[in-house]
Formats: structure tokens, sequence, C-alpha cells
């Protein structure tokens, strides 16, 4: 207590002075007009930029809420258009939303995982899309997650075709640029521009023709060669991938075992 009064008393000239200052501003900014809307002013934005950050935070969750609406909404409309096709066309596909949890993109052999598995109906071998085209195919289900191998890794081969002529070629990463896939077996003779649409073929159950793959980006064909190398820019953007819907052929498991038996 002494050592409390002892600083106050050394400090008693420099509180007092702090005292008058303080009221000076208040009998100032009470009996001014223009200081005291200075400082309302003042105020007022700082209220203001506080609302507006919080309202920054509440729409950052909204806008992530809508996006997985939105996301469920479209796998329940494609769902929807997959049962009108079914009742054409005896092939019954389902769609199961899932979402990313984990990735890598920049290794050779990148991975993803869903928060789906075998629970869920999630089964190795199935397909994996987004609202933007092909991901990838199932490797690894557990009960909760599975681990999805995507198009780019260099083990990923996908028959692909050009929506202008219906002719096929492979698809394959070259472990280079995650934009960007190679397309392959294309001969010679073909025609191939720069703007060419790029779908799944529909010569696997993994995947239904006419998912969208990507556009060709340009194209070689050296002298002397048969075939094209062909560079495929992705629809799938895989460093901002968070959404994606798992393709469920009710016939794949017997389409594979009839494949198999010819081996």
């Amino acid at each position: 207590m002494q050592n409390l009064l002892k600083i106050l008393l050394r400090y008693s000239n420099f509180l007092v002075f702090i005292a008058l200052e303080v009221a000076a501003f208040l009998l100032i900014s009470m009996n001014n007009a223009y200081p005291r809307s200075s400082i309302l002013s003042t105020a007022n934005n700082f209220i203001a930029w506080q609302h507006a950050q919080i309202s920054e935070i509440g729409g950052y969750f909204s806008l992530r809420s809508q996006n997985e609406q939105l996301a469920a909404e479209n796998t329940a409309l494609r769902n929807r258009i997959c049962s009108m096709d079914s009742a054409k066309n005896n092939a019954p596909i389902h769609y199961e939303q899932a979402k990313v949890v984990q990735m890598t993109t920049d290794q050779l052999h990148n991975y993803l995982t869903i928060n789906r598995g075998s629970k869920d109906g999630i089964q190795r071998g199935q397909g994996v899309r987004n609202e933007d085209g092909v991901v990838g195919i199932v490797r690894t289900v557990g009960r909760n997650y599975s681990v999805v191998q995507p198009l780019i890794n260099t083990l990923t081969n996908l028959s692909c075709r050009f929506v202008k002529n219906d002719y096929i070629g492979t698809l394959q990463w070259d472990g280079k640029d995650n934009r960007f896939a190679l397309l392959t077996d294309v001969a010679a003779h073909m025609v191939v521009n720069p703007g060419d649409t790029i779908v799944t073929s529909g010569l696997s159950p993994v995947f239904p023709e006419g998912i969208p793959v990507g556009i060709v980006e340009n194209s070689t064909l050296r002298e002397g060669e048969s075939y094209y190398t062909i560079r495929v820019r992705l629809n799938t953007n895989f460093k901002r991938l968070k959404y994606v819907e798992v393709v469920q052929n009710a016939h794949q498991n017997e389409l594979e075992e009839l494949t198999n038996g010819m081996d």
C-alpha cells in the first residue's frame, strides 16, 4: 500500500495533467458540433467495419452451407435424369454424393480421400466425377471412407472419344501439370483441332458414355509417326476439388465378371 502511495505521489503531476486533458476533450466534444460529429463519425466507421467483418465471416459459413446444398441438389437432379434414362435404356446408374477430405496434386501417384465408404454402397472400381467432369476411380474402400485414384495419377488410363466424330483414344497423365493430360492412340489420318471436346467413351462400366473429360489444347504429329501426341486441358480443376459424385452402376460387377472371364 505504501509503495502504491509513493508511485501516485511521484507521478501525481502527470496524472493530474492527463485528467485535465480528458476533461477538456470531453467539454470540447460535448459543446462543439464539429469535434462531436468527428468522434461520432469515427465511432460509427469503426462499428460499421466490425459489422462488415462479422457479416463477411457469417457469409463465408453461409456460402459453404449453400455450396453443400447446391452439390446435393445437383446430385439429386442427376439421379432423376439417370432414372429416366434407365427406364429407356436399361442402364441403372446412380450417383452418390461425397466430399473430398484429403488430396494430393503434386505427386506422380496422386490420390484423394472421400467421406463415403462401403456403408454407402461404394465399391472398388467405381468411377468418380464432379459437376465439371471425370475425377477418377475408387481404389480402396473402408466402411466410412474411400481412396480415389484421380486422372492426375500416372497409373490411370481412361477410354475417351471425340464428340465430333466418336473416334476413340486413351487418356493418361504424364505427371507434369495437373491441368493437362495426354490423349494417345489417335491415328494420323484423324483431323485434330484445338478446342475439340473429349468425353468418356462408355466402353467401360466405370463411366457412362459422354461425361466431359477435357478440351484439346494442342496436338503434335511428327513426320513419319502414325499417332498424334495430343495435349488435353482437363475440365476438372483438382486444385479446387471439393464435392464429387461416385458413379454406381448396378450392372458393373456383372460386366466386369464377363470381361474377366475372357482373359
